[in-house]
């Protein structure tokens, strides 16, 4: 109980007497600071006391496109945590292959009556994927905010990392250490982050069409594109997430070649364990933080009914430099 009371009062931020006082349903509590307790207790996997097990807080949907990319289940601790301060409760959506689909957890959180959604990766930023279910939303004035680079006309208020600063801090880093085939790895031609990326590398350089591959978001499949590009002789390698960076030091090594003594990799978010990767990784850090509350405020405002513009707000990325970029080889 007391190692409860402890979680439940540092997931909060109020003291163990405050928590213990929701619990035992006495008075002398405001109902947000009671709301968030109990959202919580939820979060936290705790069961409610009995007396308390009919009240049902306010739910927010969280929909990820997968949890094996450490950024998603990152992103998801901070707007989970945020909502929680704030009373409201997460429910996590997680798609898998061939499992349910984000239209159908849309339905299902319509049924719900959630007081809201985010969305971080999803549908949205495929500009050639099914986007009825977003309209289905906006048609019953459900608060909605998006995590990052979404399609034009959804909508919705969006919170992203600029990929155009992401891609000219990863390119001026590359070319400082005299790496002049530099090539990128991106997500599918109708990503709209990595349709950002390319336009911004265009205007930073000489970038040949064969110097870009595409690749599904796996470790996979930047082994299988960055193989291409190496074979094309680029050097400096530009991946549009962590795990397509460790796929390209893996078609490196596969080749025979050094990480960085011969091949050099940048990735984009700086998730979780990127610093102890062999050699650690060079990447562009998304800031999570920020951004996730700047997620939650935004819905926040939407639930309290408060017009919101659906308008980007732009966060700044950061170069995190580390030890899988060194000088280029010399020819």
């Amino acid at each position: 109980m007391t190692r409860r009371l402890a979680e439940v009062a540092k997931k909060v931020g109020v003291s163990e007497a405050t928590v213990s006082r929701v619990l035992n349903d006495k008075p002398g509590v405001s109902r947000a600071t009671r709301q968030a307790v109990l959202s919580a207790l939820d979060v936290l996997g705790y069961e409610r006391p009995t007396q308390l097990r009919g009240e049902r807080a306010r739910l927010v949907g969280l929909v990820l496109p997968e949890l094996q990319n450490p950024i998603f289940p990152a992103f998801a601790e901070v707007i989970g945590g945020a909502l929680a301060q704030l009373g409201l409760t997460p429910v996590l959506c997680t798609q898998t292959k061939g499992g349910v689909s984000e239209a159908d957890y849309v339905e299902l959180l319509l049924q719900q009556q959630v007081s809201g959604v985010v969305f971080a990766g999803g549908l949205y930023a495929q500009a050639d994927a099914p986007h009825d279910h977003y309209r289905q939303l906006a048609d019953r004035n459900i608060p909605v905010v998006l995590v990052n680079a979404a399609i034009e006309h959804l909508g919705f208020p969006a919170v992203s990392c600029d990929d155009a600063v992401a891609v000219e801090q990863a390119w001026r880093h590359l070319a400082s250490l005299g790496h002049e085939r530099i090539g990128l790895v991106l997500g599918p031609g109708d990503h709209m982050p990595s349709a950002r990326k390319l336009a911004a590398a265009r205007t930073l350089g000489d970038l040949p069409d064969e110097y870009v591959a595409r690749a599904m978001f796996s470790i996979e499949g930047g082994h299988a594109a960055a193989s291409r590009l190496i074979d094309r002789g680029v050097t400096g390698f530009i991946c549009a997430s962590d795990p397509l960076a460790l796929g390209a030091v893996r078609a490196a090594r596969r080749k025979g070649l050094g990480v960085p003594s011969q091949i050099s990799v940048v990735g984009y978010d700086d998730s979780a364990l990127m610093n102890c990767t062999e050699p650690p990784l060079t990447t562009v850090r998304q800031p999570i933080e920020s951004m996730g509350r700047a997620v939650v405020e935004l819905l926040n405002a939407r639930i309290g009914g408060s017009s919101v513009p659906a308008e980007e707000l732009l966060f700044e990325p950061e170069l995190v430099v580390r030890g899988s970029t060194a000088q280029a080889p010399r020819d």
